[in-house]
C-alpha cells in the first residue's frame, strides 16, 4: 500500500490561533483526506513549539508560569480543530519528554560528528524572530518581518556547520525540480545560497539569558536554539529513530509552511538531516499569506480573523471551501467575509446546492424516490460523462501538485456542466411526453454524476461531502473509497437504491443582513470612545449602475502575455490569440481587435484578461476569456500594467 504523510509547522503558542493557523491546518487535513480517498496509508501531524524568548515574555505579561501559558494556548490550538473538520495522527509539543529526548540525541550526533563548535559572536539580533541577522538581510536596518531594528548582542554560543552543506543542498534543489514548491520559493532559496551570505547557524542560548528550553546534552550552561529544537518535531512525531511510523512515513514526507518560514524548512532543516545522517523530506510546499483589505493580518491593526466566528456564521464545510477556492497556492490572497458569502451563494447555494435539491426532488417526482436503471447512453449523456471523468482526473493531477483552487475549478466545470444538462434533456418533458426510459438515463446519469462530485468533495468538506453521500446511496464509508476508480466507470450506484427528499445544505445568505449582524473585532472593542466621522453616502452619478463588492468578487482578473495568433477565418474584425496564463495554462481567446492591431503587434505583450468568463463560440471558435481593452477618439487602446508581471498574476 502506497503511504503519505503531511505536517504543519508546529504553531508557536505565543498568541492565539488566527486564520493563517487555519489554512495551513485545513490544506494539511484535506491533502491527508484526498490521499486516503486514494486508497493510501496516511499520516498526518500538527502541534505547538512552545520554548524561546517570546513565550517567556507572553506568560510574564499574562502572569503565568511559561509551563502553564504553553498548556493553556496549546489547548487552544487543539480545541479548535474538530470545529474546523480537522482529523490529525499526532499531536506533537516540543515540551513533552519524548520530543526533548530526540532533541537532545540529534544534538549529541551532529556534535559527535563535528558540525558543532563553539565560538563568541557579535550579532544582530531580534527577539521577534528569536534568530541573529546579518546587515544585507535586514530592510533599511530593520527586521523584515517586525520592522524593528535588532539589537546588538555579543556572546559565546555554539553554532552548527550549516554553510559546510550549502554546495550540495543547492545542487540536490537543482536536481529535484519538485523538492520545493511552487517552484519561485526554489530560486528564493537557489540565490542565498549562491549570494555566498549564508553563515554557520548559532544553535544555543546561554541560560543567563534564557532558560526556557531544552538543555544542551553536552553543554547544562546552554539551551538550544528554537529553531532548532522545533523542526525535529517532524521526527519526533513519527518516533525516530526505531518506531514503525518512522519506518513506515519517512521520508515521504510533505511539509506544509507558510512564506514566512521558508528558509529554517529550506535551509536550516535539510542540513540539519544531512549532518544527522537522515534522509531528507521529499517536498516542501510554500504557500503566501492571506491578507484582510490588502494588508497582512495584524493585531494592532484589529483585522486578525478569528476562525471560529467564520465557522459559526457559515459552517466548517463552506469555510473550508472558501479557503481551498480563493487562494492560489503560494500567492498571497485577500480574505473578506463578503467574498466567501459570494462564493458560498455562487458555487455552493445556486451551482452546487441547487443540482442537488432539484435533481432529487424531480427523482422523487417521477421515479419515487429510488435510484432508476438506465438503458442506452445517448452522444449527449457520452459527452457529459466524457467531461466528468475528464474533469475528475484533472483534479486529482492538480490536487497532488497543490493546485487546489484550479482543481475545484475543474470540478466546478462538471457542476456547472449537470445543470445545463439538466436545462437541455428537460427532465419534465421526457416524463410528459411518456419517454420513461430516457428519462430513466437522464436521471442516472446526474445522480451518479452527482455522487462522483461528493466523493471528490469530501477531502475539502468533509461534513458535506458525507452528507451528500448519504443522500444519494445511505451510506459513506472513506476507507472503502477510491477516487481514483471514479473516473473510469459511470455505474456507482446501484439501481433501486432509495434516495433523499430533499437537500438543503448550503442555504444562500443574504449579505446586506448578515453584515450587519457581523460580530464586532475583539481590538476594536477595546477601542470605544474614539468615534469615528463617518462620510455622508455618496450619490450615485448619473448613468453608473453601482454594484456589489461580492460581484466584483466574481470575476478573476488575470495578467497574461500574448504568445501568438492570427485573424479569424470568418471574421474580418476578430483576431483568435493564444495567452499564456501562467498556472492557468494558455488560453485561446477571439478579440474584437483587428481593426486596431495585428497579431504581431499584439505577440508579446502583456494584456488583462476576464479568466473566468464562461467559455462561447464565435464565428464557430471558442473564446475562453476576455481581453479588456479602452476605446478612445484615436481608436483601440489595451489595459496592461506599468511593469512586466509574472503570467497569471491577479489583478486586486
Amino acid at each position: 500500500m502506497e503511504r503519505f504523510y503531511v505536517t504543519t509547522p508546529i504553531y508557536y503558542v505565543n498568541a492565539k490561533p488566527h486564520l493563517g493557523h487555519a489554512y495551513t491546518t485545513i490544506v494539511a487535513d484535506c491533502l491527508n483526506r484526498f490521499h486516503k480517498a486514494l486508497g493510501k496509508d496516511t499520516f498526518f501531524l500538527t502541534g505547538t513549539d512552545e520554548h524561546g524568548d517570546k513565550i517567556v515574555q507572553a506568560a510574564e505579561e499574562n502572569g503565568e508560569s511559561p509551563k502553564a501559558y504553553v498548556d493553556r494556548i496549546s489547548a487552544l490550538f487543539r480545541d479548535l480543530y474538530p470545529s474546523l473538520d480537522i482529523e490529525y495522527d499526532r499531536f506533537v509539543r516540543t515540551t513533552e519528554p519524548q520530543h526533548v529526548e530526540t532533541v537532545r540525541t540529534i544534538l549529541q550526533r551532529v556534535y559527535d560528528s563535528g558540525d558543532i563548535y563553539f565560538a563568541e559572536y557579535t550579532g544582530l539580533y531580534c527577539y521577534g524572530c528569536e534568530r541573529f541577522y546579518t546587515e544585507k538581510e535586514l530592510e533599511n536596518g530593520l527586521c523584515p518581518q517586525h520592522q524593528k531594528a535588532p539589537e546588538e548582542i555579543r556572546e559565546s554560543n555554539y553554532f552548527f556547520r550549516m554553510s559546510k552543506y550549502k554546495d550540495w543542498l543547492a545542487e540536490h534543489i537543482r536536481a529535484n525540480p519538485q523538492f520545493i514548491r511552487p517552484t519561485r520559493y526554489a530560486k528564493e532559496v537557489l540565490s542565498l545560497l549562491e549570494s555566498g551570505e549564508l553563515e554557520d547557524l548559532c544553535i544555543s542560548r546561554p541560560k543567563h539569558r534564557l532558560e526556557w528550553g531544552i538543555e544542551l546534552p553536552f553543554d547544562s550552561e546552554y539551551v538550544c536554539y528554537v529553531w532548532f529544537d522545533a523542526l525535529i518535531n517532524y521526527l519526533t512525531g513519527v518516533d525516530w529513530p526505531d518506531g514503525e511510523n518512522f519506518s513506515r512515513f519517512w521520508p515521504g514526507v510533505q511539509h506544509l509552511v507558510a512564506k514566512d518560514i521558508l528558509k529554517p524548512h529550506a535551509v536550516f532543516w535539510p542540513t540539519m538531516l544531512k549532518a544527522a545522517g537522515i534522509e531528507l523530506y521529499n517536498n516542501l510546499n510554500v504557500h503566501g499569506y492571506w491578507l484582510v483589505d490588502q494588508t497582512k493580518m495584524s493585531k494592532s491593526l484589529g483585522n486578525v480573523v478569528a476562525p471560529l466566528d467564520m465557522v459559526e456564521r457559515y459552517g466548517a464545510s463552506a469555510f473550508r471551501y472558501y479557503l481551498m477556492r480563493e487562494m492560489h497556492f503560494g500567492n498571497d490572497a485577500n480574505f473578506s467575509e463578503e467574498g466567501l458569502v459570494a462564493r458560498l451563494n455562487a458555487d455552493l447555494a445556486n451551482d452546487l446546492g441547487n443540482l442537488f435539491s432539484r435533481v432529487l426532488s424531480m427523482v422523487h417526482k417521477y421515479q419515487g424516490g429510488v435510484v432508476p436503471a438506465p438503458s442506452a447512453f445517448s452522444e449527449e449523456d457520452k459527452a457529459l460523462m466524457e467531461l466528468g471523468c475528464e474533469s475528475m482526473q484533472n483534479y486529482i493531477q492538480l490536487f497532488e501538485h497543490v493546485e487546489f483552487s484550479r482543481a475545484l475549478e475543474s470540478l466546478w466545470e462538471f457542476v456547472r456542466a449537470m445543470n445545463k444538462y439538466v436545462d437541455d434533456m428537460k427532465p419534465w418533458a421526457l416524463n410528459k411526453a411518456g419517454e420513461t426510459e430516457r428519462l430513466n438515463t437522464v436521471m442516472y446519469v446526474l445522480l451518479e454524476g452527482m455522487r462522483k462530485t461528493a466523493a471528490f468533495l469530501w477531502p475539502v468538506m468533509p461534513q458535506a461531502g458525507a452528507q451528500m453521500l448519504l443522500q444519494l446511496q445511505g451510506a459513506f464509508d472513506p476507507t472503502e473509497f477510491d477516487i481514483a476508480r471514479e473516473t473510469a466507470h459511470w455505474e456507482g450506484l446501484a439501481p433501486g437504491g432509495a434516495l433523499a427528499k430533499v437537500s438543503n445544505l448550503f442555504p444562500r445568505v443574504d449579505w446586506e443582513k448578515q453584515k450587519d449582524e457581523a460580530p464586532e473585532p475583539e481590538e476594536s472593542k477595546s477601542k470605544k470612545g474614539k468615534q469615528e466621522t463617518r462620510k455622508p453616502k455618496e450619490e450615485q452619478p448619473e448613468g453608473v449602475a453601482f454594484i456589489e463588492f461580492g460581484d466584483f468578487q466574481k470575476l478573476d482578473l488575470r495578467v497574461g502575455t500574448v504568445i501568438g495568433g492570427d485573424k479569424h477565418p470568418d471574421a474580418d474584425k476578430l483576431l483568435r490569440l493564444e495567452v499564456d496564463l501562467g498556472e492557468l495554462g494558455t488560453r485561446q481567446v477571439i478579440a474584437g481587435l483587428a481593426e486596431f492591431f495585428t497579431p504581431e503587434e499584439l505577440t508579446g505583450r502583456q494584456v488583462v484578461v476576464v479568466a473566468n468568463l464562461k467559455p462561447r463560440k464565435l464565428r464557430g471558435l471558442e473564446s475562453q476569456g476576455m481581453i479588456l481593452a479602452v476605446r478612445t477618439g484615436e481608436g483601440m487602446r489595451l489595459l496592461t500594467v506599468t511593469d512586466t508581471v509574472p503570467n497569471g498574476s491577479r489583478v486586486s
